[in-house]
């Protein structure tokens, strides 16, 4: 079937959303199914808005594409709108300006809550028997927490970067000899993948952090300031790691105590401030030097510290998302998974849209230890292989080269050297 072809971009940005990008365009550009391709601005927000620009440029413009996949953020740009649930208003209204621009393939770019927009649309489809319109998931997420997956693009990268932080930082803290202790906050409201990646400090022998405490293990602050007071007794300087969205044995965030309860459009409640919480404690009960760290959107776009398997594998999985819509299919997510053989291969897949949206996959409770201030080897045996490989950035000026969305011209165009 031939027709239209419509990307979009949606949730946080990551080093590898855009390698997804790249490997869409690489087969839109060679497939004779695909006329016009466009790209909505702001996710389904643009496509609602009909805010879309022609990527036909971008594709002939080698210069551009060369640099695509090295380019962190998200070139289309990002939302977080909810598409309705309890009416049709919406998704009538998507397709029918899908009808007024003649697109026959939809390819949303993102994570949980986009894979919850692709369900919702297709669902509309099927309800309504409308065959032509084939809508699939690329998956997004630095959270490394969506269903039907491996392993998602953006982990990668962003566990090499807070790998390398705390490695760093181990370097920084061990200089002195005075009692102290470093929080780090690692993002994380209810999967620890990314806290749990600080342990990957340990590969080339460091002593990465001391402690490690995931969002998936309940918190108890009594534990928490023995575990610190007793190492502490033995060591001068402590490094620990923990998840934003650790709760106590309640339930409760632990960051409430300073957080206002705020939520976004999908119900998310804003939970950053667990290592300040953490830091007062400290001060009022251990009273040694206290610093508390929170890497916040550092850890997301960090291009410079990228992994070449993430990147690469992000475009593999852009490829596979078109070639299942071009296949006919719809509802479905491209996926991987592991070849079980010794070393390490990936397939690529799919899986029903149903099986992710709206699911969260967190860390194995195996994967951490009894006392849930650290994690085993098998989660480092997992992480290790995703952050393998270094890209070769182009610098200009002395920082990397990166694409910019003109807002003027609607399109994307290189930095100026």
């Amino acid at each position: 079937m031939n027709g239209n072809l419509l990307i979009a971009q949606s949730g946080g940005p990551t080093a590898a959303i855009n390698a997804t990008l790249s490997g869409i365009l690489r087969v839109a550009a060679v497939t004779r199914q695909v006329k016009k391709v466009y790209g909505a601005r702001n996710g389904i927000e643009g496509v609602l808005n009909e805010q879309f620009m022609d990527l036909q440029p971008l594709m002939k413009n080698v210069n551009v594409m060369k640099h695509l996949s090295y380019t962190p953020g998200a070139a289309l740009g990002s939302c977080r709108y909810k598409l309705e649930s309890g009416s049709r208003e919406d998704s009538e209204k998507v397709i029918e300006i899908f009808r007024r621009y003649g697109i026959t393939y939809f390819l949303y770019i993102g994570g949980n809550d986009s894979m919850d927009t692709v369900m919702k649309l297709d669902r509309y489809l099927k309800e309504n028997h409308i065959t032509d319109i084939h809508i699939i998931g690329a998956p997004k997420t630095i959270d490394n927490d969506l269903a039907g997956i491996d392993h998602t693009p953006g982990f990668g990268s962003a566990a090499k970067y807070i790998a390398t932080t705390f490695a760093e930082l181990e370097r920084d803290i061990m200089v002195y000899d005075t009692p102290a202790i470093t929080i780090v906050e690692v993002m994380g409201r209810n999967a620890g993948w990314l806290t749990a990646a600080s342990s990957l400090a340990r590969v080339n022998r460091g002593k990465g952090p001391d402690f490690i405490y995931l969002c998936e293990h309940p918190f108890h602050m009594e534990s928490f300031l023995n575990d610190l007071g007793n190492k502490l007794s033995r060591e001068k300087s402590l490094l620990i790691a923990v998840s934003e969205g650790i709760k106590n044995g309640d339930g409760d965030y632990i960051s409430s105590a300073i957080s206002k309860g705020t939520a976004d459009m999908f119900g998310h409640s804003c939970i950053a401030g667990a290592s300040k919480v953490l830091e007062e404690s400290i001060r009022n009960e251990i009273g040694c030097k206290v610093r508390s760290i929170e890497l916040n959107l550092m850890q997301r776009s960090a291009m410079h510290v990228a992994s070449e398997t993430d990147l690469s594998e992000s475009e593999m999985l852009g490829m596979k998302a078109l070639q299942l819509a071009l296949e006919g299919r719809s509802g479905e997510m491209a996926s991987l998974c592991r070849r079980e053989k010794s070393g390490y291969e990936v397939v690529y897949t799919s899986v029903p849209i149903e099986n992710v949206a709206n699911s969260e996959r967190k860390v194995p409770q195996i994967w951490i230890n009894g006392q849930g201030n650290d994690v085993g080897e098998k989660l480092i045996e997992y992480m290790y292989p995703l952050i393998q490989g270094e890209i070769n950035l182009e610098y200009h000026n002395g920082i990397p080269h990166q694409l910019i969305l003109s807002a003027e011209s609607q399109e994307l165009v290189e930095r100026a050297p």
